[in-house]
């Protein structure tokens, strides 16, 4: 967009070839055709086939297809329609969600204005907002959305609330003055009226100068279209896992197949061995185990008001190092509230020390106040009714006042005088109430009242009043001054002169009462709380302090600031910043990038239109629910239902626990896996008979080991998990000795394994009586040693052993269906096992039993070593 904001008015019109009657209609059509409709470009989003297809981009799942078409090759149809079920059901819960990019620009398209009214050959009319072009000029009023970005040529006290788009929190006041500087936020352009925004007050004309795609708002739908989905931790550290499992699978195939041959066996029997090997090596389950895990954690984050849109975004929620967090409606309120009145008597503790100030700012206030049903709502400009909830907290009623004190006549606020007065009759004639900007308004006093009655206004009074004034904006405070005088006849040219200063009110946008709490948890958790604002830096910097964002070893700057630093530089420097005011949604986007170059997983959190790209190229984007713009939704990958900064911090707590517990899952199922590999591979090397069939290795891959695996993953939060840092994105899943740890245990299970065949094989000389020990031997100790899962290394028997009930459930229910396997004659001939006697039922009772007892001999030593 050209600098409109540095023409003047008549450069702005001649630029755009227009006047103030004006455009033509025939010259209106031709511009419509050269810059086409004032709307946005939708990029074609993804159909549900396209989505589903996108599920088996995964090397896991590519193995387990590939798996699947060498078994029904091989004639294990059974084997194969199992392995392809479980993988089908993982790609139709993986499906869920819609193109983030084709929603914002909906819900962007939705924010347009309809219609719009435009002068056209020198006659207002009513056009559809659409066909709007360059050069038009547009009517403005209260109530109506602006319907494309305008440069203003006429104002009449025209206020724009435009928080949504650049984190102002109260509406701007807007003219038609030329503005001299080149380089200002877009929060500051006081002559440009932008897309989407709202008139709340007064009236304007504008020209149009950008339209659809070309507007501060198209820009933003222009990012959000443009951003690429970037993979979550875990689903880089599952690719990885899928990746050795598909080598190691490869490997043991090759291994088995060239010993299988050297020993002079049969080609194409060891070749279905091998196959029937490397199918162990993977667990099937995995994929299914993971997706239902996130979306355990899903509902149970529903529960602590926070929506996820997109599954893997629970788990990167864990992994968070950086918070950074929009201001307006997130850290603090989004309602102005007043905190300080200041009166000759100094400040009032109690509203009624102030009583006269606050009879003077309820009537003159145009705020409507509207009872819905016992509660009370007030309409209209927010620090108007910030006034009016201060004096409804006193029990003072404005309507009651305006009985008592009805309003006669006024001179309406304009950003000239920067007051507003109105005339209120009394018995003995008339009040003049004056409100406004303290600077003008203690110029135009002559008297002060204090406790004493009204006196003189001496120099002294002044220098308090003026310091008191500097004082409370030092602090951030928007201030307000308070005056009145009595008269016999309403004389508007001399009204607002002579008058008794009656008191300051300082008021702001407050922190949220919990977002303290949560800043301070953040910290301790190893995470980097960062504010980014379109607000002016002194308010900012006054809310970050009191939340304790801004310390002594980290600085504030504004969006003119970074727009001086280069993309370099501002990597270099981001570690140092912790409050950014004035920035563009450009800027938010070059920042989250900059946390992100230094390897940072940052979570962004935010309710405004101009908070939308930096929500979704954020690792992790939070939008409030109730008052965050749906384009704002539609871009994150979370929605915090309650509004609360505080909600993210008990988000990230979840997702720590929903990737510690994905950790157990995978953990078990690969030991569980590696007893398969061990007891396969050394029974071939040994020249045993095959100790298990491939019906047994999947029926245990998939009904026996899944639902402990799904019920580990309803483990809850082990304590302190918010003591610790979070966790790098280049940690392995394996970490701190896991893999050895796993391949250990893996290889006892494979022994024990063994063992109870051997036993059965030999005593009886049965090869049947061996398999079928060796097969409950290996389900049955893998439910013993979910146990062990639970804690890494605290021991599960001295700390609430049965403490998870869902992985007490799936232990009984995998249990009771391994015994109905036994049982049922039908179950014995598919499975090609039979009835054990006591002797050996004794023996697979010991063996199940022995991985509680070594899992938990090699946690003590690890605790022993660690003190």
């Amino acid at each position: 967009m050209d600098l409109f904001y540095n023409l003047s008015q008549e450069e702005s019109m001649e630029k755009l070839k227009t006047t103030k009657n004006g455009l033509k209609k025939d010259e209106a059509q031709k511009r419509l055709e050269d810059y086409g409709l004032n709307e946005f470009k939708e990029v074609k989003g993804k159909n549900t086939f396209q989505k589903f297809i996108e599920q088996f981009n995964n090397f896991l799942v590519i193995i387990l297809i590939v798996a699947a078409v060498i078994s029904g090759l091989t004639g294990e149809l059974a084997d194969a329609i199992i392995i392809l079920m479980v993988v089908i059901v993982n790609a139709i819960i993986g499906v869920v969600q819609e193109n983030k990019a084709e929603a914002s620009l909906k819900s962007l398209k939705k924010m347009a204005a309809p219609t719009a009214n435009v002068i056209r050959d020198g006659i207002s009319m009513e056009i559809p907002a659409r066909e709007l072009v360059p050069g038009d000029i547009v009517l403005l009023e209260a109530g109506k959305y602006v319907p494309a970005d305008l440069r203003i040529i006429e104002s009449s006290n025209l206020k724009i609330e435009e928080s949504s788009l650049t984190g102002e929190s109260v509406p701007v006041e807007k003219n038609a003055n030329l503005i001299n500087d080149e380089k200002v936020p877009l929060g500051d352009r006081k002559n440009i009226a932008f897309m989407s925004s709202m008139v709340t007050y007064g009236r304007g004309k504008g020209v149009v100068i950008a339209t659809g795609m070309d507007t501060e708002i198209g820009k933003i739908a222009d990012m959000i279209s443009n951003t690429e989905e970037e993979k979550t931790p875990l689903q880089n550290k599952l690719a990885e896992v899928g990746k050795y499992l598909g080598i190691g699978a490869l490997v043991i195939c090759a291994v088995m197949f060239i010993v299988g041959i050297l020993e002079g066996r049969p080609a194409m029997p060891m070749f279905m061995t091998a196959v029937s090997l490397a199918v162990a090596a993977i667990p099937e389950g995995l994929p299914a185990v993971v997706t239902i895990v996130l979306a355990v954690g899903v509902q149970k984050m529903i529960k602590r008001n926070a929506i996820i849109r997109k599954l893997p975004a629970v788990e990167t929620l864990g992994c968070a190092t950086v918070i950074c967090s929009d201001k307006t409606g997130t850290l603090t309120q989004n309602k102005m509230t007043v905190m300080k009145v200041f009166t000759m008597d100094g400040y009032a503790d109690d509203i009624m020390d102030a009583k006269k100030v606050v009879e003077i700012i309820n009537l003159c206030n145009d705020t409507q106040i509207v009872q819905d049903g016992e509660n009370i709502k007030t309409i209209g400009d927010p620090t108007e009714t910030a006034l009016i909830d201060l004096a409804l907290k006193a029990n003072i009623d404005k309507r009651k006042l305006d009985e008592e004190y009805p309003r006669v006549d006024e001179i309406p606020f304009d950003s000239d005088r920067k007051l507003m007065t109105t005339f209120n009759k009394v018995q003995d004639g008339f009040d003049v109430n004056v409100k406004g900007a303290p600077d003008i308004l203690i110029s135009k006093c002559k008297y002060i009242i204090d406790k004493n009655g009204i006196r003189d206004l001496t120099p002294e009074d002044m220098e308090l009043i003026k310091n008191e004034n500097e004082e409370m904006a030092k602090g951030a405070l928007r201030v307000l001054a308070a005056a009145f005088k009595k008269v016999d006849n309403i004389d508007k040219e001399h009204a607002e002169e002579g008058l008794v200063f009656a008191g300051l009110v300082g008021m702001m946008d407050p922190p949220r009462e919990e977002a303290k709490d949560a800043v301070r948890v953040c910290k301790k958790a190893g995470i980097r709380p960062v504010m980014i604002t379109g607000d002016h830096k002194a308010t900012a910097v006054a809310i970050a302090s009191k939340l304790g964002i801004l310390e002594k070893n980290s600085r504030a700057i504004t969006g003119a600031e970074l727009d001086d630093m280069t993309d370099e530089e501002l990597i270099k420097n981001v570690k140092d910043i912790s409050v950014y005011a004035r920035v563009s949604p450009e800027h938010k986007v070059r920042i989250v990038k900059a946390w992100k170059a230094n390897g940072d997983v940052v979570a962004m959190t935010g309710d405004g239109v101009n908070d939308a790209p930096a929500l979704k190229i954020a690792n992790i984007g939070a939008a409030m629910g109730v008052t965050g713009t749906d384009v704002a939704k539609e871009a994150a990958d979370m929605v915090l239902t309650d509004d609360n900064f505080a909600t993210i911090v008990s988000a990230v707590e979840e997702g720590r626990t929903v990737f510690s517990n994905i950790k157990k899952s995978i953990t078990y199922l690969l030991a569980c896996n590696i007893g398969e590999i061990i007891t396969l591979f050394l029974a071939i090397l040994l020249k045993w008979p095959e100790p298990l069939l491939p019906v047994h290795i999947l029926w245990v891959n998939l009904v026996t080991d899944s639902l402990p695996a799904l019920a580990l993953g309803m483990e809850p939060p082990e304590e302190g998990v918010m003591d610790e840092s979070p966790r790098s994105q280049s940690d392995g899943l394996f970490e701190k000795g896991l893999g050895l740890r796993i391949a250990l245990e893996g290889i006892f299970i494979g022994f024990i394994t063994l063992t109870g065949f051997y036993y059965g094989w030999k005593s009886t000389g049965d090869e049947k009586v061996g398999r079928t020990m060796a097969f409950f031997i290996l389900s049955l100790s893998q439910l013993v040693h979910s146990y062990n899962m639970r804690y890494e290394n605290k021991s599960v028997i001295f700390n609430h052993m049965f403490g998870n009930k869902y992985l007490n459930w799936a232990t009984v229910i995998s249990a009771a269906i391994q015994f109905v396997v036994l049982f049922t004659p039908f179950t014995r001939r598919v499975f090609k096992v039979e009835l054990l006697d006591f002797s050996h039922a004794d023996t697979v009772v010991l063996l199940v039993l022995s991985p509680l007892l070594v899992v938990e001999i090699g946690k003590a030593i690890r605790r022993h070593f660690a003190k």
